[in-house]
């Protein structure tokens, strides 16, 4: 039986690219969707294309039997040309969705609204589909690494906020069971890490990891945002998120087994990731 060539969009990114390595280590032929000249790994292909623009996914999808679909607008606008296009192609879509959309019909902050769009459009897209649904992702926390490496202090709000941070190799594995076999087909499975981890003890196990002191500073709500946005990340984004992060506070996400239930592996700690990263903090 010929294997399944896969494309995978988002591929330079934290998870898609953690999707083509796994992929490519276990032999099977992977495609990488890409905008300009981008690093992958030796023999894997990578093909340009733009999400933006779904007459450019046409060289990418050429003898492709599914997509990994990461979706990288704040908006489901265009979304249902692009899946049209995967349509002509290729026979199946996992989609990078949220924990925060809910099976239920209900309004929600800008990013759940546009991933709920996403979901609603790839189930009528006529594809065979999963859709994948993450809780924050640990490599998120690299956004402290800066702050880390040149005054060992990470100046963030929320240090109670607790959350169940993934690791992006448990998310590509659970993606890779989806996109290679039909264990997850019509499956919409909640995807967390092991346990809930406060953003005050995710910095002093950053800490440990890299072996020297680093300081967790609490500022307001109000200066996150202003700082955010300052930093270039867009109002909307920005209105979205620290609300959204705020209410955890008292509702904490919840944590599951899907992991090591779809994977046959427990999901990776906190604690395992930092260990991972220590590079990307300055550690030795």
């Amino acid at each position: 039986m010929t294997q399944p060539r896969i494309l995978v969009t988002g591929a330079t990114g934290n998870v898609g690219g953690a999707v083509v390595t796994r992929l490519h280590a276990a032999g099977v032929p992977v495609r990488a969707l890409v905008r300009g000249r981008a690093d992958v790994p030796e023999g894997v292909q990578a093909v340009r294309g733009d999400l933006g623009d779904p007459a450019s996914l046409d060289p990418a999808l050429e003898g492709v039997d599914s997509v990994f679909l990461m979706w990288p607008f704040l908006s489901a606008e265009g979304a249902s040309d692009v899946l049209d296009v995967i349509g002509k192609r290729a026979r199946r879509v996992v989609y990078l969705s949220s924990a925060g959309v809910r099976d239920e019909e209900e309004p929600g902050e800008a990013i759940t609204m546009f991933h709920t769009e996403l979901e609603r459009l790839v189930g009528a897209s006529g594809l065979e589909w999963t859709a994948l649904r993450p809780t924050g992702f640990a490599s998120n926390t690299l956004g402290w690494a800066e702050g880390i490496r040149r005054t060992g202090t990470v100046r963030a709000p929320l240090a109670r906020l607790a959350r169940p941070l993934v690791h992006e190799a448990d998310l590509a594995a659970v993606a890779v069971k989806a996109l290679t076999s039909d264990a997850l087909l019509g499956a919409r499975p909640l995807i967390t890490g092991p346990e809930l981890v406060t953003q005050e003890r995710q910095v002093a196990l950053i800490s440990e990891a890299i072996g020297r002191p680093v300081r967790f500073e609490e500022v307001s709500l109000d200066e996150a945002i202003e700082q955010m946005k300052a930093a270039g990340y867009p109002a909307e984004l920005v209105e979205a998120v620290m609300p959204a992060q705020a209410a955890m506070l008292d509702n904490p996400e919840p944590v599951t087994d899907e992991v090591e239930r779809i994977t046959g592996t427990p999901a990776r700690s906190f604690r395992e990731w930092a260990m991972d990263h220590a590079a990307d903090f300055g550690g030795r």
